[in-house]
């Protein structure tokens, strides 16, 4: 299953030459992780003891107007301590990026541990 989160692009959003910043690509990505996380592991994301450890993304076409941009988004096979996510986003029918994160499950001291086993369970319950 791919969840789908549909995000606001807005005015500021752009930069001086009229098309999204490539840095807010990434804040794209963060608030459909969130939504990710909300519906498939079933926690806050306040709850969550993760961090990103790595994120990649490749641009196709610039966002050159408000409106929506779609985002879906799906995770890898769990390994030990860390996941895939990856993300396709589209603006008007358009793919304009897609890209890679990989969170890492964190301890309550901060120490990369285990991914949960119900995290593991509800990541392969989505496919």
């Amino acid at each position: 299953m791919t969840v789908v989160a549909e995000i606001a692009i807005r005015f500021r959003d752009h930069d001086a030459f009229g098309h999204v910043n490539n840095a807010v690509y990434a804040t794209y990505c963060e608030q459909a992780r969130v939504e990710y996380f909300e519906r498939v592991l079933d926690v806050p994301v306040s709850e969550l003891d993760i961090v990103v450890a790595h994120l990649e993304l490749d641009y196709r076409a610039p966002i050159e107007g408000v409106g929506t941009v779609e985002i879906e988004i799906e995770a890898g096979e769990p390994g030990g301590k860390s996941f895939p996510l990856f993300y396709e986003l589209s603006y008007e029918g358009e793919v304009v990026a897609t890209g890679k994160t990989i969170q890492v499950a964190m301890d309550e001291s901060g120490t990369p541990t285990r991914v949960p086993d119900s995290w593991r369970e509800a990541i392969a319950n989505q496919s």
